[in-house]
Order: C-alpha cells, then structure tokens, then sequence
C-alpha cells in the first residue's frame, strides 16, 4: 500500500513535459481540475481524457505509475459514489428495500467517480515529471506577486517542497519499522479490524520518533549553513520561458475554452 503512493515521487525521463517550465506545469494543472468541477456532460470528460491523455504519452512516463496512486483513494472513492448514488433524490430506477437508485444520483456517481480518477492521475502527472526543486521554484516565482503583501512566499515554498521530500522518504521508513515488527510477530495483515489498529500504534511512535529526529537533523544542517529565508538569495538555475512553453499556455488555454464552451453549448 506504501508503495501505491505517487505523490513526491519524481520518474526521471527526457520528454517534453519533463523539460517544460514548471510554472507552466502548475497552471496546467489548476486549470485542469478547474475543468473537471466545471464539466458537467460526458463530451467533456471525452475532450478531458484526451487532453490528459496526449500528456500522459508526451511524458513517457507509465501509465500503470499514474494509476497506482489510485490504490490510495479507492475507498475515499466508493464511499462517495454509494453516497451519491443512494442519497440523490430524483427519477427513481431501481428500488430495493430501504434503498432507491436515482437517474440523477447515477449520473452525481458516475462524475463524481471520473472526477476525483482524473484529478489524482492529472496530480501524478505534475508530481512524478517535476522535481521537488523545480516545484518550489515554480510555485514561488507564481506566487512572487503575494510578497507586495507581505506573505512569505519563499517560506511557504520551501516548506511544502520539504513536506513533498519527505513523503517518499517516511514510506520507507514506515516500510522499514513495519517489516522490522513483523520480524518479530507483529501482524498488520489480520482480518480482523480491531487487531489492525492495535497493530498500528506499536507503529506509529517509531514513526513520529524518526520524524521528529530527521525535522531536527534538518533544521540543524539549514542553521550551520546559515539558512536565513529567501531574502537576497539567488538560484544557479533561473526560470527561464523558451518557445515551448509559450506553447503549452496556449494549448492550455485553448483547451479550457473548449471545456467552457461544451457547457455552455452541450
């Protein structure tokens, strides 16, 4: 299950999303789960699966690493298709007992389910063709107009590309302590519901331990190299747009307007 997790992790590959600004990257991604709210018809989600698509191909990058961030939210997922499709009042299809399928709950289900499928996988797109550093300069350089108020936009940054470092690597520690417990009896694979959370806690302490001993090792090796925020600092690698990238905005853009205008149409 730890390992299902795509979210921080990065898939070296030399493509054309992979050498893409991530500013553009960014606001791909934004507009792209803006579409998914905004649809509200299956020729929309077509336009949308194309359009994701034609991403996932140019990034080279395997569709089964897309999909297995799926695992993660699959029971997220069933719990709001049921709800949807038993608590949506409406054109009555079936009825069995206590429970009544709707045209309109079955439809709320079925967007719903493309919905939050789409938005992981467009997610893992951004996440697993972007390193954490570009990341966090790409979302500090689009977020550098917030500093005319007096938001830290350097600090924010920084700290969700620390939070987003720190994800794979917590996996694996997890997956240390846990085959480390095993070693030594501890069931985490027992049917029974109450013997799995109980199995947890044993698990958890060791974790939060680490967690808290590599956040201090880390704050102590920023202060010996005088971190002191992003105030004066300068990158070896500047944001820089190439022809590319002017590109892909438009592409992007084009595509939004096709998902308003199938609504508004449709």
């Amino acid at each position: 299950m730890l390992k299902d997790i795509t979210l921080g992790q990065y898939y070296p590959q030399e493509s054309v999303i992979h050498r893409l600004d991530p500013r553009v990257k960014l606001f791909g991604t934004f507009l792209f789960i803006i579409s998914l709210f905004i649809n509200d018809n299956f020729i929309g989600y077509i336009a949308s699966v194309l359009f994701l698509a034609t991403v996932i191909i140019l990034s080279k990058v395997p569709f089964s690493s897309m999909v297995r961030g799926m695992k993660a939210i699959v029971l997220l997922l069933l719990f709001s298709v049921v709800l949807n499709l038993f608590m949506t009042e409406g054109e009555v299809l079936v009825s069995f007992w206590k429970l009544t399928i709707t045209k309109e709950g079955l439809y709320t289900a079925v967007f719903m389910a493309l919905r939050l499928s789409f938005l992981i996988i467009g997610s893992s797109v951004m996440t697993l063709t972007t390193t954490p550093n570009h990341l966090t300069d790409g979302l500090e350089k689009s977020l550098g107009f917030l500093k005319v108020i007096r938001v830290p936009v350097h600090e924010i940054s920084m700290m969700m590309s620390i939070a987003l470092r720190f994800i794979p690597i917590l996996m694996e520690e997890t997956d240390k302590i846990m085959r480390a417990q095993m070693a030594r009896g501890a069931d985490f694979e027992s049917k029974n519901l109450i013997k799995r959370i109980k199995s947890l806690i044993p698990l958890l302490v060791p974790l939060f331990v680490s967690a808290f001993r590599r956040a201090n090792d880390l704050a102590m090796a920023m202060e010996a190299r005088c971190y002191k925020g992003g105030e004066g600092r300068t990158k070896m690698k500047p944001l820089k747009y190439q022809g590319i990238d002017r590109v892909s905005y438009l592409i992007i853009l084009l595509y939004f307007a096709s998902i308003i205008a199938i609504r508004v149409i449709v």
